[in-house]
């Protein structure tokens, strides 16, 4: 159960943040069998100058145009699983003609006791997990 957030370049069209989250969502089911039914963003946008970002750390970017993608998810994908969903996810954002080298990715990990979605509780006393 991922719960994405994108931080975008204000001036980012709302299609584009559409379509990366979609892009994102269909790579983190066919690469970390998330459940399809997990789809959870939230779109943070920012004005070009309260981004500071180093433009050539591990590799070349434009800081003012650059995505950042969080992912908060369940703990226990493994390494190959986190590799793939990293180059699937710069393969698909080329393919919306999104410059993957202009995106910085991240996961968190945690438990389902840090999940709640309703008043019944956390999603380990809810599911009894």
């Amino acid at each position: 159960m991922p719960f994405n957030k994108l931080h975008v370049p204000h001036d980012l069209p709302a299609e584009t943040c559409h379509a990366i989250n979609d892009l994102l969502h269909d790579s983190l089911v066919e690469t970390c069998a998330v459940n399809p039914d997990d789809y959870f963003c939230l779109v943070a946008r920012y004005p070009t100058d309260d981004m500071i970002l180093h433009p050539n750390f591990m590799g070349g970017r434009d800081p003012k145009a650059t995505l950042i993608i969080e992912i908060a998810l369940l703990k226990g994908r493994s390494d190959a699983q986190k590799e793939a969903l990293d180059k699937d996810v710069r393969r698909r954002l080329r393919e919306i003609d999104f410059p993957p080298e202009n995106s910085i990715m991240f996961l968190i990990e945690n438990k389902p006791i840090d999940w709640s979605f309703s008043a019944a509780g956390s999603v380990k006393s809810v599911l009894g997990l």
